[in-house]
């Protein structure tokens, strides 16, 4: 039971972090080559190709391809001020049903830009606000003294859990970044790809740049832009890794121990059977057996118990996890058919083989001086 639930835990925690992540970033980016892969912030624009843009869409796996932009600015509302990375999407981003979502999209019907902005929920408590209040964003330019400043409403509150992006980013009208950057109309910073299978990133980001692209556009994966959150997310293997084998080891000594218990038991058979001629290896074959059939037992209402907890947790979410640390209000749940299996098939044969050695106790039992008595 401990051993299928720490797995569907772990398989759970790392899947809701990885797809929150996806969700609101895609699983492929592309973006002109900089120095530094860990920022999603570049200043040098690209041009829509919507050529390149076609043949990326009927790429097999692709789901979407979204342009956007992102520049730094200041937020200012009546009570507070905050730092922020304003994200530019166009009409066709929507935010995932995954992610709480509170007020209204934004408005793309205006046709100069929309004056509309959505914030994370961190961001829109520390500046006070609420949908439909006015904010005003300062962008400040290394050529000029004195900030541009952009009077927005905001549309809607969004909730993501990761610190990574509820406490850096906003959604706004990309043409307000385009105008801002004195851009033209077809100019961004980049291109997010979201596909239907997360494993198939890195093959797809190669495809596409050998396929499509041209210098100085490449591709980067989410793994290339925020590697330390996936070796955090991978250092949760290593821990579950740790766990099931101490799990194991615990099961194997108590089933030792149950063992070792019923041949003591029945130390009087053992004697008159082997007085009357059974073989030693006839005789662990009997206790190997009863010992596997509690071994079996064992599984199976484990598996009962873990898998009614995990039914139990993902309908009721009574297991609660501190959101600020984990990036989760409650401890997910996510098995595939096939881990369960390997767990009560490796735990019933390791025990089974670990217990071919307190069997060998049988051979030093003499018929003579257990039979004395009675």
């Amino acid at each position: 039971m401990t051993m299928i639930m720490a797995v569907a835990f772990v398989t759970g925690f790392k899947y809701e972090v990885r797809e929150k992540l996806f969700s609101f970033w895609g699983h492929i980016h592309i973006e002109p080559r900089t120095m530094n892969n860990n920022s999603i912030i570049t200043s040098d624009p690209t041009n829509r190709d919507l050529v390149m843009e076609q043949k990326i869409l009927h790429t097999p796996h692709v789901v979407s391809l979204t342009p956007f932009a992102v520049k730094p600015a200041i937020i200012n509302s009546r009570q507070a001020i905050e730092g922020i990375a304003l994200k530019g999407v166009t009409k066709d981003y929507h935010l995932p049903a995954g992610i709480d979502f509170t007020g209204r999209q934004i408005n793309f019907d205006d046709s100069d830009y929309a004056k509309e902005i959505i914030l994370s929920e961190v961001t829109a408590q520390r500046l006070e606000v609420k949908p439909e209040d006015d904010l005003k964003i300062y962008f400040v330019e290394s050529s000029s003294t004195l900030p541009r400043i952009r009077k927005v409403k905001v549309a809607g509150i969004y909730h993501t859990g990761m610190e990574e992006v509820d406490k850096a980013y906003a959604l706004c009208d990309l043409r307000l970044l385009q105008r801002i950057n004195n851009w033209q109309p077809n100019q961004i910073n980049g291109y997010q790809i979201s596909i239907d299978n997360e494993k198939l990133a890195d093959t797809l980001s190669w495809q596409i740049f050998d396929n499509y692209l041209q210098p100085p556009l490449t591709t980067y994966t989410m793994m290339d832009i925020f590697p330390n959150l996936f070796d955090w997310l991978n250092l949760q293997d290593v821990t579950t890794n740790v766990f099931i084998s101490i799990m194991a080891i615990v099961a194997i000594i108590n089933l030792a121990v149950v063992l070792l218990i019923l041949i003591v038991e029945q130390v009087r058979m053992v004697g008159i059977l082997k007085a009357q001629g059974m073989t030693m290896r006839s005789m662990q074959k009997i206790f190997l057996y009863h010992a596997g059939l509690i071994a079996v037992a064992g599984v199976v209402i484990g598996d009962l118990l873990a898998f009614g907890l995990c039914w139990l947790q993902k309908t009721t979410g009574f297991m609660k996890l501190s959101e600020a640390s984990y990036s989760l209000k409650y401890v997910p749940i996510k098995l595939h058919w096939w881990q369960p299996l390997i767990v009560n098939l490796a735990t019933i044969v390791l025990c089974i083989l670990c217990m071919w050695l307190p069997s060998l106790y049988i051979r030093r039992i003499q018929p003579a001086r257990v039979l004395q008595f009675k």
